[in-house]
């Protein structure tokens, strides 16, 4: 696996944790979250997309999506389960409940250290369950090839090995930050959020078959994991297919086929899209004019590239600055 990359796109793509739930449960219960464009703008102003995760730290549940046809996860203490997609999702004692929308329940308050929420469904019942619930933001546009590369459903069971244990003692740290509710919780809780959804990641690659195709699995492979991590060490270099096909040991025609394969488009089809998220990433977090960005994106004029930008942004890019700086409000996708 291309450690490198992955530590690229998630850096590009200003993955952020936020916002936490300690949720305590006694059956029958269920809570039901919102897609990501309904609650995105209430738990995460500004974020360009949320992506929901929920850590079991004792009991059992079910997890299952709302909007899609598949069957419920059980899940047991230690297990993690993400929807990548901001899919609406009921969390439930048992398969079948479904819980009431609350929005008000999701919204953010102006004081980050009154983070985590503390919620108690109590059913009355016996059996009991508790989970910490995340909340990251991220750019979905104009191009995140990891969030395109994740199942709807992201379902990670504990297990007994390195990869597990250290989700798990993320898990741990999270639920005992959530229960001591210390000064500066809030941040803590934030970073947390972030390197758990690392490990799950890091953990969703290292257990896909041999076979998988997709942009993931691409970077385990030699020569698609090779040329990826070139690209991404040096995007703003004057690459042609000729050079990355003798770096990477294909021919042309060969490197085509199996990086399409892998990333759904051509290595220089794939060089533009990402050059754009670095160029969002710098209208976001730069004073930069936009013809400065527009030639570091490898573009000869502001013109060319704002008709580039707009194409995939969906917005030209003085407008995703506005949004991204917060002077305008963005929609989660």
């Amino acid at each position: 696996m291309s450690a490198d990359t992955l530590s690229d796109v998630l850096e590009a793509v200003r993955l952020k944790s936020a916002v936490f739930f300690d949720v305590d449960t006694s059956a029958p219960w269920a809570a039901e979250t919102p897609t990501a464009a309904v609650i995105g703008p209430a738990v995460m102003p500004g974020a360009g997309h949320v992506i929901e995760y929920h850590v079991l730290a004792s009991g059992t549940c079910w997890a299952a999506p709302v909007d899609f046809e598949a069957p419920p996860v059980l899940l047991r203490a230690g297990d993690v389960v993400a929807f990548p997609h901001g899919d609406a999702h009921v969390m439930s004692s048992a398969p079948g409940l479904r819980g009431e929308e609350d929005l008000e329940r999701f919204r953010q308050p102006d004081d980050a250290e009154q983070l985590p929420f503390l919620v108690n469904l109590n059913g009355g019942g016996a059996e009991r369950a508790h989970l910490v619930c995340g909340f990251l933001g991220c750019d979905a546009r104009p191009f995140n090839p990891l969030l395109d590369a994740l199942p709807r459903i992201l379902h990670l069971r504990s297990a007994d090995d390195a990869a597990s244990r250290a989700v798990a003692e993320l898990a741990r740290l999270a639920v005992k930050e959530a229960k001591d509710r210390r000064a500066g919780s809030g941040t803590m809780l934030s970073r947390l959020g972030e390197l758990m959804f690392v490990e799950l990641v890091r953990r969703y690659v290292e257990t896909l078959p041999a076979d998988s195709s997709g942009w993931l699995a691409g970077l385990r492979d030699r020569h698609v994991g090779r040329a990826l991590n070139l690209l991404h060490g040096e995007p703003r270099r004057a690459w042609t297919l000729d050079m990355l096909a003798r770096e990477t040991g294909l021919s042309r025609s060969s490197l085509v086929e199996r990086f399409s394969a892998f990333a759904g488009a051509p290595p220089m089809q794939y060089l533009q899209k990402w050059r754009l998220q670095l160029a969002a990433r710098q209208l976001a977090d730069s004073s930069d004019s936009i013809a400065t960005v527009a030639e570091r994106a490898g573009y000869d004029s502001e013109a060319a590239f704002s008709r580039a930008f707009r194409k995939m942004a969906g917005m030209p890019p003085a407008a995703w600055r506005n949004a991204a700086t917060g002077k305008v409000g963005v929609r989660a996708r």
